[in-house]
């Protein structure tokens, strides 16, 4: 299996290399034939790996693809979802390379998608070369069926129909979600938990139109002011969310897991360095690692008012936004959330100013956590171990995705599995994968396939 996959290293670079060159931008009309292109390459990919029934499935922003090879009646099927699609990319921010032209340095492959999520998609595929050459099968020995959506990073909008419209084919008893992150390459985890994400975007009106400040600058209400005091209350000197009601629902963390958690290896100054972040905050009395995988979170992603570009007229403005980014956990709700935050927003905000709170619970991706007692969790552990050469711990994922959504749809429970990193720099430049961590996922599932059946 490992001499397979190294044997194969060039190989899998060169997949990987032709794959991210293809645009698969989401969200941006002018790449919704790039999202086609992908597509069709992945299906191809499928088909020479070996799988009988591939189908690309349209939407209106962006084909999934869809693979099946079930030739095992009495094995389990397990249904594995990621995503081929990316986030676009600024090219003058981007100097290992430019974003679509995959170059490979110092034992990492960069380029958009590398890491989010395409090589995690291929090492699903080089999982299965791996575990029919390692063990001379002609078919897996599970029931495979993979789901790659073309339309994750923006929020999923037609994945519901997709699974309802092909619920009879969906059908599985496992399900493996790769889009997530690992804690270290040196040391795997498996995950089992993920928080749940929900945008809200809050908008507060000053003037009825923007007025020269040397007009009316005192007695005028200037929304950015109104705004940023709002969002500087937030949060306490302690780091909680001083939304009331927040924590109601919230439900402590587990004292094994917390045990789990304190015993992967962790240092601030490591952590800083990986994550790029300079400095840490965030909930006091909780660990980095329960703040990110156990606790909630609000974070203002974007904040415009005035003129953000070009010369500034000296003027109040009528209007500033802040995008917010919530992360929830287990049983929290999207809708109480959602309530919550108008209701504190309403309590707050001076009665100066007008505002407006878009939020839509509807769109939310809850929280999940994989059922402590499920088996595939202990065959995943062991298999990491195989895969990685060290023994596999427990960690949660800080994200949000379908999963929930995926879990309800199919009637399964869900296991985590990806090859990303935190210093991946998803979703930022330079994004990059370890060759040496896409090699030792790969062999991860060729393991865990092998494994599987037994549990």
């Amino acid at each position: 299996m490992h001499g397979f996959l190294a044997g194969h290293r060039d190989a899998v670079v060169a997949e990987l290399a032709e794959w991210l060159r293809v645009p698969s931008v989401a969200g941006v009309p002018e790449h919704l034939v790039d999202l086609q292109r992908s597509a069709n390459w992945l299906a191809a990919a499928l088909r020479r790996t070996g799988f009988p029934s591939v189908e690309v499935w349209d939407t209106d922003s962006g084909p999934a693809v869809y693979g099946e090879w079930c030739a095992e009646p009495d094995a389990p099927t397990v249904l594995v979802y990621s995503h081929h699609d990316v986030r676009a990319a600024k090219d003058e921010e981007w100097d290992e390379t430019a974003p679509f032209e995959p170059t490979l340095r110092d034992g990492y492959l960069y380029g958009r998608g590398a890491s989010d999520a395409k090589g995690q998609v291929l090492a699903h595929l080089w999982g299965v070369r791996a575990h029919l050459a390692a063990t001379g099968r002609r078919n897996p020995a599970v029931n495979l069926k993979l789901l790659v959506e073309g339309e994750e990073e923006t929020g999923s909008a037609n994945l519901q129909q997709l699974l309802q419209d092909n619920r009879d084919r969906l059908g599985a008893d496992l399900i493996v979600f790769s889009d997530t992150l690992m804690w270290r390459a040196d040391h795997p985890a498996v995950c089992v938990s993920m928080r749940g994400t929900m945008l809200a975007q809050l908008e507060v009106m000053g003037p009825l139109q923007d007025v020269h400040s040397g007009a009316v600058s005192g007695p005028a209400p200037n929304p950015i002011l109104e705004l940023s005091r709002l969002l500087g209350q937030l949060h306490d000197d302690k780091g909680r969310i001083t939304v009331p009601g927040f924590y109601d629902d919230v439900v402590e963390p587990s004292q094994r897991f917390r045990d789990e958690l304190a015993a992967l290896p962790y240092t601030d100054a490591d952590w800083l360095e990986r994550s790029r972040t300079r400095s840490i905050g965030g909930e006091a009395g909780y660990t980095v690692l329960e703040r990110l995988w156990t606790r909630p979170a609000i974070e203002v992603t974007s904040v415009i008012g005035g003129d953000p570009i070009g010369p500034s007229r000296a003027a109040v403005p009528s209007l500033a936004t802040a995008d917010l980014s919530i992360r929830y956990v287990c049983d929290q709700t999207g809708a109480g959330i959602a309530e919550q935050l108008r209701q504190w927003v309403a309590d707050t905000i001076s009665d100066r100013f007008e505002h407006r709170l878009t939020v839509s619970p509807e769109a939310a991706q809850d929280p999940y956590r994989t059922p402590d007692d499920l088996p595939a969790v202990a065959a995943l552990a062991e298999a990491m171990q195989e895969g990685f050469g060290h023994p596999a711990g427990r960690m949660g994922n800080a994200g949000g995705g379908p999963v929930v959504l995926l879990s309800q749809s199919v009637g399964a429970p869900a296991v985590f599995f990806g090859t990303g990193l935190p210093e991946d720099h998803w979703h930022d430049s330079n994004e990059r994968v370890s060759l040496d961590v896409l090699l030792a996922g790969a062999a991860t599932l060729a393991a865990f396939w092998e494994r599987l059946p037994r549990r």
